[in-house]
């Protein structure tokens, strides 16, 4: 417990009642002590009076699992440990210390309702990984409010937190393949692909170079035999987890900007009957998953890559991407998520995925920084803001030379800001599907 403002206001204004009886009046010393002697009583009362920390329960939320980049609601309850019986704690703030990567208000007032009181927090998750909230410090005042009640409440509640797979849980990716599938693409995912799917009767207006005249005669009537894009194909994801990917865009690092695409991308893999696998690097390989099929190779997917931690060091592209092209053993569609600041600092990047694509097809996905176009836009009012703009044009003018240099060997490009990657992600991944080039 602690002195409250309350007290603290009173106290200096019996200070000055007494030095002013004192120097002015001449007053006994007997009426002096008088006035401190209630003050001592009345604060001893009050905290006598007061229930204290054991008289109360904090009730905290349960253990929930959070994606990246969204808020969820909190709900604290202080109430009396003898329900219905004990007092009752009144108005109360609480104040908590929010590990690195929870963003939520420090301090909060819980509002009595009912048996208790109540407050709802909102915390928005700016990292993956485990969060314990630890405890929870609550501030209470005494019955007369001359004194504070300070007690911190443990709080067992953890916010796990995970890569966001909000558009595959919402139906985007699938509505997406879906619309590829028996839409505008439909003739080169159905029709004119290399792998049988099925035969079917003849009608007027379809080619016929797609008569199978042996079961034809067997039939007894015209019989065309309908092919289909190849699947089985081995799709793996390359994360580039190096320390450039840990600069925030949009509220998050570009390395959860990356794995949030990733796995959308693996979902629609796996979708459309592909093998789907994850690789992970730095200035090392950290991770290599194989690529597999099947909705339950997506939950370890999902699993692996949120185990990935953020790293402080610089990625070895050369050392990567060797390592890559030894694991694989047949030709496949390689995605590699990384970044890059200049042109003299991609020079190795584009050497290795020249090698790379070589023998397989290469899918190159960056993040665009919406502040470099926003420099672009701006009134410049001084010099500084002038400078500012020149330097971020130079760095927008570096990053297309390399881009442009990645398309013209044969990659795959996708530059696009946070909220635009993954639908133009798994686009690209049905045009290159459809094409039948793995």
């Amino acid at each position: 417990m602690r002195p409250s403002r309350r007290l603290l206001v009173a106290a200096s204004l019996i200070a000055l009642a007494s030095l002013g009886l004192v120097v002015f009046l001449d007053a006994p010393a007997l009426a002096v002590e008088a006035m401190w002697g209630v003050l001592a009583i009345l604060a001893a009362a009050d905290m006598l009076l007061t229930p204290g920390r054991k008289r109360f329960v904090l009730d905290a939320p349960a253990t929930r699992e959070l994606f990246v980049g969204e808020a969820a609601e909190l709900e604290f309850r202080l109430r009396p440990a003898a329900e219905e019986r004990g007092p009752q704690p009144g108005s109360a703030m609480a104040r908590i210390a929010w590990p690195p990567g929870l963003d939520g208000p420090p301090q909060f007032v819980l509002v009595p309702v009912g048996q208790g009181s109540r407050a709802t927090v909102t915390v928005r998750a700016g990292r993956r990984g485990h969060f314990p909230i630890g405890e929870v410090a609550i501030l209470r005042s005494s019955r007369l409010g001359l004194v504070d009640m300070v007690a911190a409440y443990p709080c067992e509640t953890r916010l796990v937190v995970v890569p966001n797979v909000r558009a595959i849980t919402s139906g985007e990716i699938d509505v997406q393949i879906a619309t590829e599938a028996f839409g505008s693409r439909a003739s080169l995912m159905r029709g004119e692909g290399s792998e049988f799917h099925q035969l079917r009767d003849f009608v007027a207006g379809m080619d016929s170079r797609t008569i199978d005249y042996k079961r034809s005669a067997r039939h007894g009537a015209l019989v065309a035999r309908e092919m289909r894009a190849e699947k089985n194909h081995n799709v793996v994801l390359a994360l580039d987890n190096g320390h450039l990917m840990r600069e925030e865009i949009a509220g998050l690092p570009k390395i959860d900007h990356m794995i949030n695409a990733a796995l959308a991308l693996g979902w629609a893999g796996i979708q459309g009957g592909d093998l789907v696998g994850l690789y992970a690097f730095d200035a090392r390989p950290r991770l290599y998953l194989p690529p597999r099929g099947g909705r339950h190779a997506f939950a370890q997917l999902r699993s692996k890559a949120a185990e990935l931690t953020y790293r402080s060091i610089e990625t070895n592209h050369t050392l990567a991407m060797t390592h890559l092209g030894q694991r694989l053993s047949r030709r496949c569609l390689v995605v590699v998520f990384s970044d890059f600041v200049d042109t003299t600092t991609a020079e190795l990047l584009v050497e290795n995925v020249e090698v790379l694509n070589r023998h397989h097809v290469v899918a190159f996905v960056s993040t665009r920084d919406p502040m470099l176009q926003a420099y672009g836009r701006r009134t410049a009012t001084d010099l500084g803001e002038v400078a500012a703009a020149v330097a971020a044009a130079g760095l927008e003018r570096e990053r297309r030379l390399v881009l442009d240099r990645l398309a013209r060997l044969g990659v795959f490009v996708v530059d696009a800001e946070p909220g635009g990657i993954t639908a133009r992600l798994v686009s690209t991944y049905l045009n290159i599907k459809a094409r039948e080039l793995i």
